[in-house]
């Protein structure tokens, strides 16, 4: 956990602390995904990512004009792999470990 702000409470500094999610089942980590300081890098990675793949792979074809719609649909898939990537490292990351039990 890290502060994210202070205030101030009866003249005295408080830190706020941002918890950052984890999961242990599929429902909760449907919860991690969409966590906001987790989307926000994901979609930047998956932006650039995507873009410089795009680029190597699809950009001749884009600035000859000869577009078709799978040249189209492989370059959305081009952002979305890196985005999946992105989101399964969070998800490794941000598993919660059973806690064993003090009589073992």
């Amino acid at each position: 956990m890290r502060p994210v702000r202070s205030s101030v409470l009866c003249g005295q500094t408080v830190a706020a602390v941002e918890t950052r999610p984890s999961w242990s089942g599929f429902g909760q980590a449907l919860a991690v995904v969409p966590y906001w300081p987790h989307l926000d890098n994901t979609m930047r990675i998956a932006l650039v990512v995507g873009t410089i793949v795009f680029s190597i792979n699809q950009l001749d074809v884009v600035l000859r004009h000869q577009a078709t719609d799978a040249m189209w649909l492989k370059g959305a898939l081009t952002y979305l792999v890196p985005l999946c990537v992105v989101n399964y490292g969070i998800l490794v990351a941000t598993k919660a470990i059973p806690r064993k039990g003090g009589n073992e």
